[in-house]
């Protein structure tokens, strides 16, 4: 039983998982992105690989938004604490680059909490993103789409930056990565 709604192309999707790895899974709900503190790390679609064979051994794969994450490391020691917290004596948490992560990885809940944290969610894609799906983001404030691109790079490299025409506020939006 999976506890996240990990989106079809999610290396979690629809796997079924022993009792232990629903443990680490479960803990992870918890672990918050510390830039995003509305959204768990499992919704955030960085947890690609769990694996979990007895009570004392927990293995937990992230693949970060971005390689230079600013984030990573200590997102890497949240996974770490809260399963030791759990009760996993061996805990080894590793980052991989193996498969790129991007923005379609983001469950709907994590969709809802980006908006909740008052940040424009990307849009689903099929793989391809022009610069142009930037120009067409929503207020996560008002919804109105009469909004502003301000410019590509805000003050994290998964963000932008945008202005509403109709509520008057700025506003970040997640970029959408393929």
């Amino acid at each position: 039983m999976l506890t996240t709604d990990f989106p079809d192309s999610h290396p979690l999707h629809a796997r079924v998982l022993n009792p232990h790895e629903q443990r680490i899974l479960d803990r992870l709900e918890s672990v918050m992105d510390p830039e995003i503190p509305t959204l768990n790390i499992l919704d955030l679609g960085i947890v690609t690989r769990i694996q979990a064979d007895n009570t004392d051994r927990a293995q937990v794969q992230l693949t970060p938004t971005f390689s230079g994450c600013p984030a990573l490391k200590i997102m890497e020691n949240m996974v770490h604490e809260a399963l030791k917290t759990e009760g996993f004596h061996q805990v080894e948490v590793t980052t991989s680059f193996e498969t790129a992560w991007n923005s379609n990885l983001i469950s709907e809940r994590g969709l809802q909490s980006l908006k909740k944290h008052g940040l424009a969610p990307p849009p689903r894609h099929e793989g391809y993103i022009e610069l142009d799906v930037l120009s067409d983001t929503p207020c996560p404030l008002c919804g109105s789409r009469n909004t502003t691109l301000q410019t590509p790079f805000g003050p994290t490299l998964c963000r932008s930056m945008h202005y509403c025409n109709h509520c008057h506020n700025g506003f970040e939006g997640f970029k959408p990565v393929e």
